[in-house]
């Protein structure tokens, strides 16, 4: 083990130890004066302004200077942050399906029966589903890493940690900001903000954005084309008004809309898997996909070749273009801020956060057609916030709140299969309809013993309600000798794949997930904590079938109790900051989502969700900034992982022959054992203007994408390189950046399809760009 037990006593011995030594220096070390310090970073992890060097918890946080130094797409551009963080687009769909992992849990599945096990939360509004969570980086004014459960105050399916992510507000001042970019793949970027108000109680603020990449990343070996193109189109409005003192009222509408091209996928078939053994479709090596270049594809769609000898089918997937693909999002929120008096504080967000995504796949990533699938969703999730906050500068603060949440989906799936029935394609439909519904109380307070000590506890309890229908070849497919109970529904079948026949489940869960946090502030300068905290992601039902048993059989909720030591310092009057955390948490009832072969589908594969584990995950992880020189801050971090099941069976069998095989000798995904960065902000005043230098590693280090962690889909440790430089004159400024420099092709997500063959996706290559830009008013 990379971090064994006693690994972890000697480092919180450590950081005690360095605890005890700062509190003998004077209230204030001041190793060397300098005439800056760093910039206090002030968070709202905790639903309430605070310094982060004050905070009981592990948070990083970046602010909205180093964000725009970045030149960032999306969050995947700004994860270097934070140690242990892993975020990928797994590119199973369209609008960015997201694959985050803090510490070692997460998800990465598109099916939207799979909830987060890392929240994204964007500007108050917990984003519900995997897809489109991989938030633009359009206006943003902050992002904030919290790691570890966060079950108090965000409630189920945090229990990996939360991405939160603000925007700005309105100044109700006449101000704003414009920018163009060009880059490599014909890659064009426009967009722009705008605020306006009366400068007292009023303001709007209005957004615009429009990129366009007319060339992909990938050279298709078949048809000639680059896929990878896409368009994407964004405008918000932002009302902000203030009627009395003390209370604002603020609305917000996004929409969103992309077109892109359909997923690119690299088919990594090995010698065993059906595809390569049977239809020739073998990869040369563990290293590289059937295409011969990890940036290179086959996939077919209408132009697709027919490996039998029957005669090829007048097939063109419906009459859809099968070869693009859509995701439109619809953001609608409502912000009440109250300050009831000096001491009393009301807060109410309700949002309504709306998608629908159209996907034809071709899975195989071969040119033969033998495992395609159409798979339109549509999605909706309301939820409604109160929180009241008491802070009279006593000893006693905290937060209490209600959460209701209401969500659905529908996705109508068809699946076009070649390979169970040699040289006959067949359409097998299957419909997911489900429901959730959730509430929660929750509380979380501060005792201020006296200067030095603070204890902190909370808790919420959270009730969950899930409901499933199944319509397709379940359970049209079954035998009424073995599913006697649903023999009147079987018997209402007029073929296999008749999606009239609908088969319905519902079941409910409740927990109650508690905190305590006690925080000891040995000086003016330094702080040590120790957390204790529960995670808690809901139950559900499985979204793909195969049988009456998996689809109305519920998988239950898992938990993670987290316990932290974190130590938070600052040094040289300011200009260094060193914080460290050890943590170990106990992980129960883990769900699993595996893939394995079955008779009883017409595609010949099941994904099935199952609490099939315990784990254990231990680390450490460390932090610095360091204002250098006036103008240079560095910034760096370390992340230590050990990650490994306790218990891990799984029942490889078949219906009424059961056989457990234990998986626990498997590393967990995306679980590396070292993640790290460095990154450097230099500005200094040339010539008329200021000349501003960005440049960031960032160390990923081996991991597995896979369950299974096959050969061919395990990614060697990687460095990812970013930089830019920016000119800035006045209001404007003109820049020039690069991403990925080094060109890492380390695959964002892999799949072993049940034996039947493995599939991957590329990280996106090298890239660089110019930008040029104007800010006016305030």
């Amino acid at each position: 083990m990379l971090v064994s037990t006693r690994g972890l006593r000697a480092t919180a011995a450590f950081l005690l130890s360095v605890a005890a030594t700062i509190a003998s220096l004077p209230a204030r070390p001041v190793l060397a004066a300098g005439p800056a310090v760093l910039e206090e970073i002030v968070v709202t992890a905790r639903k309430r302004e605070e310094s982060l060097q004050d905070v009981a918890m592990s948070v990083s946080a970046m602010g909205q200077r180093e964000i725009e130094a970045n030149f960032a797409t999306d969050l995947r551009d700004l994860v270097y942050i934070s140690p242990n963080l892993v975020l990928d687009d797994t590119n199973q769909g369209p609008g960015g399906v997201a694959a985050a992992y803090i510490r070692g849990i997460g998800v990465s599945e598109v099916e939207k029966n799979f909830d987060p096990a890392v929240g994204v939360v964007v500007d108050g509004l917990f984003l519900g589903t995997m897809s489109g969570s991989i938030t633009r980086a359009i206006d943003l004014e902050s992002v904030e890493v919290l790691r570890g459960p966060q079950g108090t105050l965000f409630g189920r399916n945090t229990i990996g940690g939360v991405i939160k992510v603000e925007r700005s507000k309105p100044t109700k001042e006449l101000g704003g900001k414009v920018r163009a970019s060009y880059g490599d793949y014909d890659t064009t970027t426009l967009d722009g903000l705008v605020n306006f108000g009366n400068g007292e109680n009023f303001g709007i603020k209005l957004t615009g954005t429009w990129r366009k990449q007319d060339e992909g990343y990938y050279r298709n070996l078949f048809t000639g084309r680059k896929d990878g193109q896409s368009e994407y189109l964004s405008g918000g409005v932002n009302l902000l008004f203030e009627p009395v003192v003390g209370l604002e009222l603020e609305w917000t509408s996004v929409i969103e809309r992309t077109d892109q091209d359909s997923n690119q996928l690299l088919n990594v078939g090995q010698p065993g898997q059906l595809f390569c053994d049977v239809y020739g479709w073998c990869s040369p090596d563990t290293r590289t996909p059937v295409s011969g270049d990890r940036y290179a594809v086959l996939q077919a769609y209408n132009d697709f070749t027919w490996p039998f000898a029957t005669p090829r089918p007048a097939f063109d997937h419906d009459g859809k273009r099968p070869d693009k693909s859509s995701f439109d999002t619809d953001t609608h929120k409502l912000d009440v801020r109250w300050q009831i008096n000096d001491s009393l504080r009301f807060d109410y967000i309700g949002g309504l956060w709306q998608t629908d995504e159209k996907v034809i796949t071709d899975w195989d990533a071969v040119p033969d057609l033998l495992f395609h699938t159409d798979r339109p969703a549509d999605y909706e999730q309301f939820t409604n916030e109160l929180r009241l906050t008491y802070d009279a500068g006593g000893a006693i603060s905290g937060t209490a709140g209600l959460y209701t949440w209401d969500s659905e989906y529908e996705i109508p799936l068809v699946s076009w299969i070649a390979f169970v029935v040699p040289g006959t394609l067949l359409a097998v439909p299957q419909t997911t309809k489900q429901e959730s519904d959730s509430w929660a109380i929750f509380f979380e307070g501060d005792w201020t013993i006296n200067d030095q000590w603070t204890v902190t506890l909370g808790g919420r309890y959270t009730e969950d309600e899930k409901t499933t229908t199944q319509r397709g070849n379940v359970p049209c497919g079954q035998s009424p000798v073995l599913n006697p109970e649903f023999a009147s529904l079987i018997a209402q079948c007029s073929g296999p794949f008749d999606t009239s026949v609908p088969i319905k489940a519902k079941q409910s869960w409740n927990e109650f997930t508690p905190k305590v946090a006690v925080r000891w502030a040995f000086s003016d300068a330094g702080m040590a904590y120790f957390l204790y905290s529960r995670g808690y992601r809901a139950g559900g039902f499985n979204g793909r079938v195969d049988s009456i048993d998996t689809a109305i059989t519920p998988y239950d909720p898992e938990t993670v109790d987290n316990f932290e030591l974190g130590l938070r310092t600052e040094w040289l009057d300011r200009r260094l900051i060193l914080n460290g955390t050890v943590f170990y948490m106990d992980y129960k009832d883990k769900q699993e989502e595996i893939q394995q072969p079955s008779t009883t589908s017409g595609t010949g594969q099941v994904t099935r969700v199952v609490n099939a584990s315990t784990a254990q995950i231990s680390g450490v992880e460390l932090e610095a900034i360091w204002l250098a020189v006036e103008g240079l801050t560095l910034r760096a971090n370390l992340g230590i992982l050990d990650a490994s099941y306790d218990q891990f069976l799984v029942d490889v069998g078949t219906p009424g022959n059961p056989v457990l095989k234990d998986f626990s000798n498997l590393d967990i995904r995306r679980a590396p054992d070292v993640t790290g960065a460095v990154v450097a902000d230099y500005e200094k005043q040339w010539g008329p203007g200021n000349v501003l230098l960005h440049a960031g590693a960032r160390y990923l280090g081996s991991h597995e994408v896979d369950f299974a962690n096959k050969p061919e889909l395990h990614n060697d440790a990687q460095w990812l390189v970013d930089a830019s430089l920016t000119y800035e004159y006045q209001q404007f400024y003109g820049s020039v950046y690069g991403r990925n420099l080094l060109e890492e092709d380390g695959y964002q997500i892999g799949f072993d399809v049940a034996g039947l063959w493995s599939y991957a996706s590329t990280r996106p290559p090298r890239t660089w760009g110019v930008e040029i830009g104007m800010r006016f008013g305030q």
